[in-house]
């Protein structure tokens, strides 16, 4: 077993990954918060098991449902949740980016990214620390 195949490393890892594409989408809301007509998009959060593995069956970036009218998805690789307050402060040319709601999410998004990283690190070093490496 390698150590990329451990099942803790492989969480953070995927971990990771959303939070660097939630931040990408994140900014992409801010980018557009004059767009007319733009709604604000999300991530829907990747569900792991107990051994790391994305669990659902659409994957790590499955479709999330928003309302029953909608189809179900057919191995569709997207993730973007419709913000469910995007009418709630909607500007006369239809945008509904709240700026500040965006900013705090990707704030908070940034320090949880930061915790992964740590806690990867962290557990690379105990791992090194182990086989007498480090």
């Amino acid at each position: 077993m390698s150590i990329n195949d451990l099942p803790v490393l492989s969480a953070l890892r995927t971990k990771m990954q959303w939070h660097q594409e939630r931040q990408r989408v994140l900014s992409e809301n801010v980018s557009n918060s004059d767009t007319p007509k733009f709604r604000p998009r999300d991530l829907v959060e990747p569900k792991l098991d107990k051994t790391g593995a994305v669990t659902g069956s659409m994957g790590p970036l499955a479709l999330a449902r928003t309302s029953a009218s909608h189809m179900t998805p057919l191995g569709a690789a997207s993730a973007f949740d419709q913000n469910k307050n995007a009418g709630f402060e909607t500007r006369p040319a239809g945008n509904a980016v709240n700026l500040e709601e965006e900013m705090m999410k990707a704030a908070s998004n940034q320090m949880d990214y930061a915790a992964a990283t740590s806690l990867y690190s962290k557990s690379l070093h105990l791992l090194k620390t182990a086989i007498g490496k480090g």
